[in-house]
């Protein structure tokens, strides 16, 4: 990458971009900025199309798109694939709107909870607990606890394989806890 403007040391270069020196490192390792060449005994340059990239990527990314989706969107930036462009940015847009469509039925499921839990004071048995331990058929489900004594529902804090929302969400969806590698849980979508 021959630039007349590359003056950007690597720092100032990542600071410019509004990164750091590991991501830069990292999205050229990637492929999705290259590395300049280095002078003999002198040190790599990046000019102002490189902090452009970087900006680019980022901006990309704010907008939900993975690195290897921003690789094809940097793939047709000539200006000349619009066409190819706009079906990338309606895929995402799609997938966007899937996970508005779930996080409105969480959150009318998680509201209703709260407000069980609100109703039910003096109870002995928690609302929102039964709700989670009730299955789509009505029964109280088994919990299948991970992480051996001290995780059932009786014994402490119980981290269950598969939770299946209630009725009132209407999505084909379960919610599945597994534990993280960190020891946490964890929730995903199925």
């Amino acid at each position: 990458m021959e630039q007349a403007s590359a003056r950007l040391t690597i720092g100032a270069f990542a600071a410019a971009a509004g990164v750091n020196v590991e991501t830069v490192r990292y999205y050229q390792r990637k492929g999705l900025l290259s590395e300049p060449d280095k002078p003999n005994g002198g040190i790599r340059r990046y000019g102002d199309p490189d902090v452009a990239r970087v900006k680019f990527i980022k901006s990309a990314q704010r907008l939900g798109f993975s690195l290897d989706e921003v690789a094809a969107l940097l793939a047709l930036d000539d200006g000349m694939h619009c066409k190819q462009a706009q079906a990338l940015a309606e895929h995402k847009l799609a997938g966007v709107r899937a996970k508005l469509a779930d996080l409105r039925r969480i959150e009318t499921v998680l509201d209703g909870l709260v407000r069980q839990c609100a109703r039910s004071r003096g109870r002995v048995s928690c609302p929102i607990v039964d709700a989670l331990h009730d299955s789509a058929s009505g029964q109280r489900a088994k919990a299948s606890p991970v992480g051996g004594p001290g995780t059932g529902c009786k014994n402490g804090p119980a981290r269950f394989r598969s939770i299946p929302l209630p009725d009132v969400c209407n999505s084909p969806h379960k919610l599945s806890m597994r534990m993280g590698s960190s020891g946490t849980d964890t929730a995903r979508r199925k």
